[in-house]
């Protein structure tokens, strides 16, 4: 007998008896996929009981909070990583579902091979990969010094035959390359599509937390770089990293966006090899390596999660050849670069309209930080006078509407990184009080005292 369809949002997951161009939940275009589901409804009866408003279920066993005797903290599977265990909240907790994001290309099979092949020193470990096969993995264990017997390798894509064998509690670690490649027996709609991911997660975790296996699964993203499928598995799950970076250079991070067992403010940053990931010790000597002195450049003592790091923003400003003068960034956000450059029009009287400005930041790091306005209002400005900002200062502070420099969150972990690296002063808001601040409080007169 043929199964009923419906019609299945991959946005929002929102369900409709007929297909749609546009989603009425989430707005999204041609976003609707058709799906079989089973004629019964769930048993007939169950459609009794709920009709006549019956619960069918049984009263549930509870006890009270005051009683609970809190339990032992539980092992944890460190990585070769220090940092990375950090961001985990002091490693892979066992029982833990993990789910790590980030673009194609960049890495997550390396990183996810070298933590296998730590853990698999003392612990038994199942890498499961729906996208390759055994010997592509083959290939890149013996590239990264991964060859043990305790790590094993299977080539499924049924989250049945998984969920199966991580029931069997013979890993106490088991990778799961990816969640979208992954597909129930029970559901009939393609990989990848919103009820096979989230009915193969919730069977995963289920079988995870029954024999308390570590679980770590990859999940794509898409091309705005949010994780590809339904927002459900992101909280179905109890750690969500997410991995950045330029994927053909410079340095890559690793946040914790969601973390049940710890801190979302630590990151772990890493670097590409020949032998693959290497955590970064001291980033900001590396990135300020081959820095030179020119206009347009400017130190900016930013902050990445909880690490404070130096970081050079380079400007670039030209005369348009168009009417329309272009804007460019690299590692900022443009909009709030649009908006810095009408700030310095307004109140500093710069005259940039007839000026294509481009602003990098050297390394490939993206910055999400409030305080690296001062630092981009500068270079920009000193781009555009052709003039120079001492070799002794670095910059941070965020920029107001009206020109004010206001204060910037840590300031004495961005200090204390700056006199490490041997700077001399900081340019930085007026309400830090600290001797080694040079301390401002309008935009227009500390261009015109620091950018010689």
């Amino acid at each position: 007998m043929k199964g009923k369809t419906q019609f299945v949002c991959q946005q929002c997951g929102a369900s409709y008896r007929k297909w749609m161009g546009q989603c009425s939940n989430c707005s999204a275009w041609n976003s609707l996929v058709e799906q079989v589901v089973s004629d019964d409804g769930g048993g007939g009866g169950g459609k009794s009981a709920l009709a006549k408003g019956q619960a069918s279920g049984k009263k549930l066993d509870f006890v009270k909070i005051a009683t609970i005797q809190p339990s032992d903290a539980k092992a944890r599977l460190l990585t070769e990583f220090a940092d990375l265990n950090i961001v985990l909240g002091g490693g892979i907790l066992m029982g833990s579902v993990l789910l790590l994001a980030g673009q194609p290309g960049i890495g997550k099979s390396t990183l996810l091979m070298q933590i296998c092949a730590e853990v698999a020193k003392k612990h038994n470990v199942l890498y499961v990969s729906g996208e390759e096969s055994a010997g592509q993995v083959k290939l890149r264990a013996v590239r990264l010094g991964a060859e043990s017997d305790r790590l094993s390798f299977a080539a499924s894509t049924s989250a049945n035959d998984i969920a199966k064998t991580i029931e069997s509690d013979e890993f106490d670690l088991v990778i799961v390359d990816s969640i979208q490649t992954l597909a129930m027996d029970e559901v009939s709609s393609a990989p990848g599509t919103v009820s096979q991911v989230t009915n193969s997660g919730n069977l995963i975790i289920r079988a995870a937390k029954r024999t308390d296996t570590a679980v770590v699964i990859v999940g794509h993203v898409t091309k705005e770089g949010t994780l590809a499928g339904p927002k459900v598995l992101e909280h179905l799950v109890d750690v969500v990293l997410q991995f950045e970076g330029d994927r053909y250079g410079g340095f890559k991070t690793v946040r914790a966006v969601k973390n049940r067992f710890g801190s979302t403010n630590e990151v772990a940053i890493f670097e590409m090899l020949g032998s693959g990931l290497h955590e970064v010790e001291n980033p900001s000597a590396a990135l300020l390596a081959e820095r030179t002195n020119t206009d347009g450049s400017v130190i900016l003592a930013t902050l990445n999660g909880n690490r404070p790091i130096l970081v050079e923003i380079q400007a670039l400003a030209t005369k348009t050849n168009f009417g329309y003068p272009k804007r460019t960034a690299s590692g900022f956000d443009l909009n709030r670069l649009n908006l810095l450059i009408a700030v310095l029009e307004k109140r500093t009287k710069l005259k940039l309209s007839d000026k294509d400005i481009f602003i990098n930041v050297v390394g490939g790091m993206k910055l999400a930080d409030s305080a690296a306005d001062l630092a981009v209002c500068m270079a920009i400005a000193s781009a555009v006078a052709g003039r120079k900002l001492g070799e002794e200062y670095v910059v941070f502070g965020e920029v107001g509407l009206g020109g004010e420099i206001r204060s910037a969150f840590r300031a004495d972990q961005r200090i204390a990184e700056a006199k490490k690296l041997g700077f001399k002063h900081a340019i930085a808001p007026s309400t830090i009080r600290d001797k080694f601040v040079v301390p401002v409080k309008d935009l227009r007169e500390t261009l015109i005292r620091y950018v010689k």
